[in-house]
């Protein structure tokens, strides 16, 4: 079980899941909602927001939700693809050991840790933990979500590793408290969770 080649995420890639609308995993109206409800939660536990690491950013969705819902907020996209870092200007990096000289309020997780074998997820997780002190929204298929038919096998990378729900969480829960619908607090946020705002 290896963690995803950087030669897997080239032109013909990014053309087969994101930019044709016949086969995308995402379309604009999809990312729109989901970063209305990322951006409106933490308005909601008035969590702010200056400093925003989209890791794993692929071709920037998530840059458009940030200008508008923070528009003070510095957004800095990551990128392990070299072919988006050079079409888009990203910072060329991977999620297991990417740093940066001082954490981010919002870290965007979306998609990428499902590429990776059991000893780098863990060491994926480990660093968004060093990377955020606010709020982490994650995003990751799991065994469970296969095992439920709540993925579309026809759209989705059959390459993607299908680790256990339980794996993440056991990874997040040292740095991270889960706030519900994809959300991560950081144990260093001071925010308050109402017991039943919390799925712990």
């Amino acid at each position: 079980m290896q963690s995803a080649s950087d030669q897997w995420f080239d032109e013909a890639y990014y053309q087969r899941y994101y930019y044709d609308p016949r086969t995308r995993v995402v379309d604009p109206e999809h990312a729109r909602r989901l970063g209305d409800f990322v951006a409106s939660y933490l308005a909601h536990l008035h969590l702010p927001v200056r400093r925003v690491l989209d890791m794993g950013c692929g071709i920037g969705l998530w840059r458009e939700t940030v200008a508008r819902h923070f528009p003070a907020a510095r957004y800095q996209g990551v990128e392990y693809s070299d072919y988006l870092c050079q079409r888009y200007g990203w910072a060329h990096g991977s999620v297991l050991d990417w740093q940066a000289d001082e954490p981010f309020d919002l870290v965007i997780c979306q998609g990428v840790l499902a590429y990776l074998s059991p000893p780098d997820l863990r060491r994926a997780l480990a660093n968004l933990g060093r990377l955020c002190r606010g709020a982490l929204y994650l995003e990751a298929v799991t065994l469970e979500d296969y095992e439920r038919d709540a993925i579309d096998l026809e759209l989705s990378d059959p390459r993607l590793h299908r680790h256990r729900a339980a794996l993440y969480r056991r990874g997040l829960a040292p740095q991270f408290r889960a706030a519900g619908g994809g959300l991560w607090l950081s144990r260093r946020a001071q925010v308050p969770l109402l017991a039943l705002e919390s799925p712990d």
